[in-house]
């Protein structure tokens, strides 16, 4: 298994700022992303990565930007290493296959969740209430139903936990009109996800999209459709009524729930098999939806 990229240093580039995965830089009027190999769960960023992992992402994310630019155009400027800034292309050894430049955008203050299927923290909610971040839903659902038709289940957006929200709060604070035009965006872009990935045995259980202003106009931001920002099951083993398997680091939470972690720093290590399996979940949707 090849190592995984931790960090990426780039000299010469600003503004440097590290999320859970990505590395950050300002390049003029535009912004250097670089996806790496890094794993967080439970709000917490473990210390081993899974290889390739931010290879996926990016592959995936551009070619979502791509399908989708007819519903809504990204902030994507370019993948390609040569198009990029000089400290860029000098560390194209670690940097090539994992970066995009996009342009700046003002970013909406708003996650934007579609559900078409109950799941995670809406089947929780709906347990307890039969609602979804206050959506009222039909009585007698079962674990990964599929919904009657897609919901918009917005949250807030925060680095390091979203709380929902109801659509009434999302008018308040961006106006009715802009309200309106994002949920109506992130149905369309959950259809025509949904719509693709089914041709290809995926079910597109969930995911959640950003947007950035530009000019005034909305414009698709961060990631787009990738197995971390969404849920994806396979239709072959797809069975309502319990939790299904999904591609993305779910092999990892498992394994940190049952191994008696607090959930408090530092995490445990994870076991090598474990980070294999990962690696080849990741590159396995990737493979399903693109190839």
């Amino acid at each position: 298994m090849n190592e995984a990229v931790l960090e990426v240093d780039l000299p010469g580039l600003s503004e440097r700022r590290s999320g859970k995965v990505r590395e950050i830089y300002g390049a003029d009027d535009r912004l250097v992303l670089i996806s790496t190999d890094r794993l967080s769960a439970f709000d917490c960023i473990l210390r081993q990565g899974v290889p390739g992992r931010g290879i996926v992402l990016t592959r995936l994310s551009e070619f979502w930007f791509r399908r989708l630019e007819d519903v809504c155009p990204s902030h994507l400027v370019s993948t390609d290493i040569d198009e990029m800034p000089g400290p860029v292309r000098r560390e194209a050894e670690i940097t090539r296959g994992r970066t995009m430049l996009v342009r700046r955008l003002e970013i909406v203050p708003v996650e934007c969740v579609v559900r078409g299927y109950l799941a995670g923290s809406g089947w929780k909610e709906y347990q307890k209430s039969g609602t979804v971040c206050g959506v009222p839903l039909p009585a007698g659902l079962v674990h990964s139903a599929k919904l009657p038709e897609p919901i918009f289940t917005p949250t807030t957006k925060d680095d390091e936990h979203d709380e929902p929200m109801t659509f009434a709060e999302v008018e308040e604070q961006l106006g009715e009109n802009r309200a309106a035009e994002l949920r109506e965006l992130s149905l369309r872009l959950y259809d025509e996800g949904a719509q693709y990935a089914n041709k290809r045995g995926i079910i597109l259980a969930d995911t959640k999209f950003e947007f950035g202003l530009l000019h005034g106009r909305l414009v698709l931001a961060d990631e787009a459709l990738t197995p971390d920002s969404s849920r994806y099951w396979d239709q072959e083993t797809y069975e309502p009524g319990r939790a299904q398997d999904s591609f993305d680091k779910q092999i990892v939470r498992d394994w940190l729930e049952q191994s008696g972690w607090d959930k408090q720093p530092p995490p445990p290590d994870i076991p090598p098999e474990i980070i294999q399996k990962t690696a080849q979940r990741y590159e396995e949707i990737a493979k399903r939806l693109m190839e």
